[in-house]
């Protein structure tokens, strides 16, 4: 995340590296320079794997672990999540009956949330365009 954007996610069943490593390459294909990005998550197992820290590496991302039973490390995406679930799913959860419709919901929700859900945190921005705001000011 990047000021609130969601910058690549994926949605499985089931945990697996299959769905890491598809998570991964999306975010790899959509920024080409990652030199210096400090990717934060918890110690999921899957984010322990040797081949997982070897692709952050290759990029010359940094890679960071919250500490052991401690949520507030990761607060910026449980606070993602605790939104997501607010506004997307509370009282709506019986209208997704599949997969392809929960998945459906969640793309659609994604894409609401970067493009256009402002935010006071962030100049009263959507998450692109307070990231393509800096980007250009930056140059």
């Amino acid at each position: 995340m990047f000021k609130g954007e969601v910058i690549a996610w994926d949605l499985s069943t089931s945990a697996n590296n299959q769905q890491i490593r598809k998570m991964l390459q999306k975010a790899f294909s959509k920024h080409k320079n990652l030199e210096g990005l400090i990717f934060h998550s918890d110690q999921g197992w899957q984010y322990q794997h040797r081949q997982f820290s070897e692709k952050l590496k290759q990029k010359g991302i940094i890679q960071s672990m919250s500490r052991k039973g401690n949520c507030l490390d990761n607060s910026v995406i449980e606070s993602f999540f605790g939104t997501l679930k607010r506004e997307c799913f509370y009282g709506r959860e019986k209208e997704f009956l599949t997969f392809k419709q929960l998945h459906k919901a969640i793309a659609n929700y994604i894409y609401y949330y970067n493009h256009k859900r402002i935010k006071d945190k962030i100049k009263w921005m959507s998450p692109i365009k307070f990231r393509e705001t800096f980007i250009s000011n930056y140059n």
